[in-house]
């Protein structure tokens, strides 16, 4: 794939880059997506696992089931998605990364400023005292109870029916509406509020760039689309960067 000059001088003359990041980039570490043809939601009706009233009425389940996506991601590493965007922290002023995504990818893959909109699965916290529980759960049978006060202990994302963590959202948008050049990455952004931050960057004249397998349903807001693997096409955008500031 080429990579226009004329593309590579245009990112040159930014200062402030978001990558706005969805299931897509993770899905090439070996994450399932949740939509899509091989999607998890295809198999598994979201409202059985992912509502606060399925925690409830069968946290053993909702356990079981978030037990198995760790093991997932534990499993997976970043690819070379998730590192050309923290190198890119070296190119620019300043990198944002603002996720769709749980997986934590983007920090162990270097980036530094990262906002979380959907909540990170290697967090916890406890729903009656609000104990924060991000490494050794205390276990009760199956299921994680606090050990400051009994309470049920779930997993610290975002559930259908929930609103997204307001100081993530705002940072994002704050960091949005001041991006030179705003990337959308492996994502549809058909999700709203969380897909709102694409016209919040268009409207304060950010240079939008989607990196996708295939056109999106926000494609025509794109001044550049490339489609195909984000762990194919961001080193080379990356690349192109770096042998064009060494000259």
């Amino acid at each position: 794939m080429e990579i226009l000059q004329s593309f590579i001088n245009r990112l040159l003359e930014a200062k402030s880059v978001v990558f706005f990041t969805g299931a897509g980039i993770s899905a090439e570490s070996g994450i399932p997506t949740f939509r899509g043809k091989d999607g998890i939601w295809n198999k598994l009706k979201p409202e059985e696992l992912a509502n606060f009233d399925a925690f409830i009425r069968n946290p053993e389940m909702v356990w079981e089931w978030y037990t198995h996506r760790k093991k997932i991601i534990h499993e997976s590493k970043p690819n070379p998605g998730h590192t050309a965007i923290a190198e890119m922290q070296n190119i620019f002023d300043r990198v944002t990364v603002v996720t769709q995504n749980i997986d934590n990818l983007h920090r162990r893959a270097g980036s530094r400023e990262i906002y979380e909109l959907h909540g990170n699965i290697e967090r916890n916290y406890c729903i009656q005292c609000r104990t924060f529980y991000n490494e050794e759960l205390p276990m009760e049978g199956k299921i994680p109870k606090c050990s400051k006060c009994g309470g049920l202990v779930r997993p610290d994302i975002v559930w259908f029916g929930e609103y997204l963590p307001q100081d993530q959202f705002s940072a994002s948008e704050k960091a949005s509406g001041e991006s030179d050049v705003f990337f959308v990455v492996g994502t549809s952004a058909v999700v709203f509020p969380a897909a709102s931050l694409i016209y919040t960057a268009r409207d304060k004249g950010a240079y939008i760039v989607e990196v996708n397998v295939e056109e999106t349903e926000i494609s025509y807001l794109a001044d550049k689309s490339f489609y195909g693997e984000a762990g194919k096409i961001l080193p080379l955008i990356a690349e192109s960067l770096r042998n064009e500031k060494n000259r």
